[in-house]
């Protein structure tokens, strides 16, 4: 497939871009500084853009068959970012016809896992109280994707860590695993390029976690 990643130079893009040269896909890497793109390769092609203006980022997803992003806030000063930048994609994408998009977003963005007990809930309400302004931004996002014409999916992680691809976790397609709170950057990646050709995901946000 050809891919276009977005935030190709954070944690969970450079694993994107790493994972998908390695399927043999041919992967456009969108960054702004090309010096921190540390994956190579045959199939890769990067390209340096501003992310605030749809129409230089649209020969970056020309033809493509499907666009990852891993755009978002590193920090709770970063919060508006999200929101901010994956509308400029999604002008991009939809002037230039292409549909399949898949983000990051974030566990406690979606609902509560079914029977989830005191402690998980109670740390759960902790971290977005803590957050607030992060989870407001991805919200934001989410609510973009969905008034988009792309066939969207937000992948919606718990707790990040930085640990090598296992390729075994859950996903539950509307909703989020119970008791799940890590997951790996690298299977993060795994699972967003699995579900790229993946119907039941379309128009979805899915929960993903150990």
């Amino acid at each position: 497939m050809k891919l276009t990643v977005f935030g190709a130079t954070g944690g969970i893009g450079q694993e994107i871009v790493k994972q998908a040269l390695a399927g043999g896909h041919q992967v456009t890497a969108v960054v702004r500084d090309p010096a921190r793109l540390t994956s190579t390769g045959q199939g890769l092609e990067v390209f340096r853009a501003d992310l605030g203006d749809p129409e230089a980022l649209r020969p970056a997803v020309a033809g493509r068959d499907a666009v990852l992003s891993g755009l978002g806030p590193r920090s709770r000063k970063d919060a508006g970012v999200a929101a901010r930048l994956t509308r400029t994609v999604l002008a991009a994408l939809e002037a230039e016809g292409v549909r399949r998009v898949l983000v990051v977003s974030a566990g406690p963005v979606g609902p509560e896992p079914e029977g989830e007990g005191v402690l998980d809930s109670t740390v759960r309400g902790i971290v977005s109280a803590l957050l607030r302004d992060v989870y407001a931004d991805l919200r934001e996002m989410e609510a973009a994707l969905a008034d988009s014409a792309t066939d969207w999916t937000v992948v919606r992680p718990p707790r990040l860590q930085n640990k090598p691809l296992t390729g075994s976790y859950r996903t539950v397609v509307g909703g989020f695993p119970r008791r799940g709170r890590f997951i790996s950057r690298a299977d993060v990646a795994h699972a967003m390029l699995a579900m790229v050709d993946d119907p039941a995901t379309v128009k979805q946000g899915v929960g993903l976690a150990y």
